[in-house]
């Protein structure tokens, strides 16, 4: 047994402050008191970026339990709370918040505890090498765990020696054409839902169909795709993953499958142990595949290993290490490693540690042959099933048509976010950050920048002396990225001191927005549309355009150049080599789209507007402070890239979601998913939820709060999630109005024993925040639009929804010109329905769930209720009889009961 530690430890909530003496006696204590404490004597704390929130104070560095946890268990996660690590533990939670603070010394004493037996402790490898170097850099629990630790009798290789190597293989054949049978399909479910499983004819009709998308074409450019909505509960996973892996089964291909958030993602990869049970076999079959930003930067670690972090970021970047040992696939985001982690260091080199800025120099790269990135891209090429992101999917389906490798089969999960995912991926922003990120791309490090990042000249240095043209068109692009902005360009245009064409461009756009757009004092982003632009901007324009195209034809030179080196094939030229020049290629075209984006954005001011496009000029900003300037171009109908660069090259595509559709009409599917510019009619599938919404459901509508009364607001949020005893959603519109309310009523919730977490108010990442929420019945959570959707949490932690208010779509430029080519009022209406749907659909998601869907909201149009399932009572209430039926007592309301089959008619 370890010592008695001797620290006290500290719990800080919204109901009040504790604090246990090293003898485990606990008292309450004021939060002056703590802060002082805090300040003068090291304290166990749990999550000290939240305590330090809850005392009102900038920064604790007390003993995180949280980093103990994440150095003793490595690529495990814990709920963050102190019944979530006393599950993690195996220990016995404390019973209320006063007993916590003893908890917290007694879970330190177990997790230092269970170094002592190092053939009981999986993670005991690595572990004395990173404490000593965690006690070089004073971490707080180094010396407790030096008392622990023992030294292995043999050394222990460090990370990048323990790392094991991907192997290459060879190209994948083409897959076999096959035709899926309807019961083998079947059969194939069957097995994926066990024996056990309650029979349901709605999951076999959506599997049975969704099989026709694996069928062989039958012409370039037609691909068979099926439209399917699954209601809440028919199984929609395993229903098209039946067809699925039957699919790369007999055909021997992959069949990629696409998601809109990360929660989805996890849930497919553990859905997918049903389909291999054997770890080993399934990491050969199914692949987790995410952006590059994604994954722990091997080269990145190491120069933070090396000194290149300081202070905190540097005691992070050693628990990175050692989480980098026991990581399945080095994902950052979403995998293995916490979400709470990088919280803890306040964001403090966490982004650093991931490749955000396009810098990997690829083969020349010394741990290139361990890298995760390149090992998730290697692994994708054999596997069965490849799980990623619609953006990513969308990218990858554009560079395979481009290069003669299209993806083949592919299932958009999350289908109803396709529109969304297109608009962004095929949308171009002539921004100061866009520029200045792609001049360090070509240029690489300048003057006294600190960094391992290189220029096109050193990742290339082989390439030019072996090549003189392909050296001159390095040299050329060098010398036109120049005329991009450089380090401090906001600070020179706030002064109105730009430096060179592109410069002069975002300076002229500035004023522009400044002179244009509304609310300029309300400390939000602005933007204005591009028509009739002011003469200073025109002339700004061309000069931008000649550097951009100055700065393009050597890209482009360059890009031919390294193909020909590949094509000679030179003796120097290795696997390495070869792999750094076709990463150098695909950046090279990457960006050389941008820079052609750019010119075509540019070349069309002061001219006729382009009907397929939508431009308009952007200062963003945060709480008045400019972050970005640029011109900006979306599709007007993003479905039209959607259909040509993803959907003709495949062979079958399936695009399923609980709310495809806008009532019974196809229309907007169809339109939103790019079907209408396809030259076939797609197969279309529609299954109702099993769940008996008319039961086990009711929706209220408050009519007796006034509009833009934060203080209304606030008290019906307090009342409503009182009577409910926790266990509420509350979705908001603005941050502003969520963060007034949540400072309204934190404290009265939690001194009834109900805890309220909020987006952009507790230092901790979204994930674990419903981590939190989905573990305590009694807690509640305040967000936004990333909790209206993909957030699953059954049972009893979720019985109450309340919206504040119409979620209707921002009135922005793009927006604006899709509301006129979308038929107006009849295009917002369809959007607001189905954020409501989609809100609606966390309540219910299994068939024991039980609980109300509030909607704060006076004016409420009726037509806009057909949002809600069928036979679901909708009632217009008063705040009290809301309060009323949600706490069990069922009042007659005074309001008319509004059957949702005659929503449609507008009061």
């Amino acid at each position: 047994m370890p010592p008695p530690l001797p620290y006290p430890a500290l719990h800080a909530t919204h109901g009040g402050i504790w604090i246990a003496a090293p003898n485990g006696e606990v008292r309450g204590i004021g939060r002056g008191e703590a802060a002082a404490r805090a300040a003068e004597t090291p304290m166990i704390v749990l999550n000290a970026a939240v305590t330090a929130s809850r005392l009102g104070i900038a920064d604790f560095s007390g003993l995180d339990l949280l980093e103990l946890f994440a150095f003793v268990h490595p690529a495990r996660f814990a709920v963050p709370t102190p019944a979530g690590l006393a599950r993690a533990l195996g220990l016995a939670p404390p019973v209320d918040d006063a007993r916590a603070p003893a908890f917290l010394i007694e879970a330190a004493q177990a997790m230092l505890g269970r170094m002592a037996d190092r053939e009981a402790w999986p993670e005991a490898y690595g572990a004395w090498n990173s404490a000593q170097s965690l006690a070089r850099l004073r971490w707080p629990w180094a010396p407790a765990i030096s008392q622990m630790l023992r030294e292995p009798s043999r050394p222990e290789r460090g990370l990048f020696a323990r790392l094991p190597e991907w192997d290459e293989a060879g190209g994948r054949a083409q897959p076999r054409n096959v035709q899926l049978g309807e019961a083998e399909t079947l059969d194939r479910l069957a097995r994926l839902v066990g024996d056990n499983a309650e029979p349901r004819e709605g999951q076999k009709q959506y599997a049975a169909t969704n099989a026709r998308a694996f069928a062989p074409r039958i012409a370039e450019g037609r691909p068979n795709l099926v439209l399917a909505e699954a209601g809440t509960g028919i199984g929609k996973t395993l229903g098209y993953l039946a067809p699925a892996s039957l699919w790369a089964e007999q055909a021997g291909g992959a069949v990629w499958i696409s998601t809109y958030t990360k929660a989805l993602q996890r849930q497919l990869d553990q859905e997918t142990r049903r389909l291999f049970p054997d770890p080993a076999v399934r990491r050969e079959k199914v692949v987790v595949r995410k952006g590059r930003e994604n994954y722990l930067c091997l080269l990145n670690l190491e120069d933070a290993l090396q000194g290149g972090f300081q202070n905190r970021a540097a005691i992070l970047a050693q628990l990175v290490a050692r989480w980098a040992q026991y990581s399945r696939d080095g994902d950052m985001v979403g995998g293995d490693l916490p979400g709470w982690l990088p919280s803890l260091f306040r964001r403090a080199g966490s982004t650093a540690l991931t490749d955000r800025r396009g810098e990997c120099v690829y083969a020349g790269c010394p741990h290139y042959r361990k890298c995760f990135i390149e090992r998730a891209a290697r692994a994708s090429e054999g596997a069965d099933i490849v799980i990623a992101n619609h953006a990513l999917v969308m990218i990858l389906a554009q560079r395979g048509a481009d290069g003669g490798h299209p993806l083949g089969r592919i299932v958009f999960d999350e289908g109803h976010h396709l529109f969304e995912a297109a608009d962004s991926t095929f949308a171009a922003a002539l921004t100061g950050q866009e520029a200045i990120e792609l001049r360090r791309w070509i240029i690489g490090p300048e003057a006294k920048a600190r960094g391992r990042r290189r220029g096109l000249s050193a990742r290339l240095s082989d390439v030019a002396s072996y090549d003189e043209e392909g050296a001159l068109a390095i040299e050329a692009a060098s010398t036109a990225a120049t005329q991009l902005p450089a380090d401090g360009w906001l600070g020179r245009l706030g002064e109105n001191l730009p430096l060179g064409p592109v410069e002069r461009l975002l300076a002229a756009v500035r004023a522009t927005v400044y002179a244009r757009a509304n609310a300029q004092d309300a400390g939000y982003g602005l933007e204005t549309d591009v028509g009739e632009p002011d003469p200073m901007l025109i002339d700004a324009a061309q000069p931008a355009v000649e550097a951009l195209e100055a700065l393009l034809r050597p890209m482009a030179r360059l890009k031919q150049r390294l193909a020909a080196v590949m094509e000679d094939g030179p003796d120097w030229l290795d696997g390495q080599a070869r792999a750094r020049i076709e990463g150098a290629i695909a950046g090279l075209t990457q960006r050389g789209q941008l820079v052609a984006a750019w010119i075509a954005m540019l070349a069309r001011l002061g001219g006729p507007l382009d009907p397929d496009f939508v431009d308009w000029l952007a200062v963003d900003r945060i709480e008045g402070r400019e972050i970005d300037i640029g011109l900006h171009r979306h599709w007007l109908d993003p479905a039209r890239p959607l259909a040509e660069t993803v959907l003709k090259p495949a062979h079958g595509v399936l695009v399923t979601s609980a709310t495809l559709r806008d009532g019974e009409d196809w229309t907007i599917a169809e339109a939103r998913s790019g079907a209408v510019h396809l030259d076939q009619v797609p197969r279309h599938v529609a299954v109702p939820s099993p769940f008996d919404y008319a039961a086990r459901a009711e929706v209220l509508v408050v009519t007796d709060l006034k509009r833009g009364d934060v203080a209304q607001l606030g008290q019906a949020y307090q009342r409503l999630i009182s009577a409910a005893g926790g266990g509420t959603l509350g979705l908001f519109t603005a941050i502003s109005r969520l963060r007034a309310v949540h400072a309204r009523i934190a404290d009265r919730l939690a001194r009834d024993g109900l805890p309220l977490y909020a987006q952009h108010v507790d230092p901790i990442d979204t994930g674990t925040l419903v981590d939190i929420f989905r573990d305590d019945p009694h807690a509640s959570l305040l967000g936004t639009d990333a909790l209206r959707d993909g957030v699953d949490v059954p049972g009893d932690s979720l019985r109450l929804v309340v919206m504040e208010g119409i979620p209707w779509p921002r009135p922005t430029v793009l927006h604006a010109a899709r509301k006129a080519a979308g038929g107006g009022s009849v295009h917002d209406d369809r959007i607001v329905r189905a954020r409501m749907r989609q809100a609606f659909g966390r309540l219910i998601r299994s068939a024991q769930d039980r609980g109300h869907f509030v909607l704060l909201g006076a004016a409420t149009p009726s037509r806009l209720l057909d949002a809600f399932p069928g036979g679901v009572p909708v009632l217009r209430v008063t705040l009290d009889e809301a309060v009323a039926r949600i706490s069990g007592q069922k009042s007659t309301p005074s309001a008319d009961f509004l059957p949702t089959h005659l929503s449609g008619i507008t009061p």
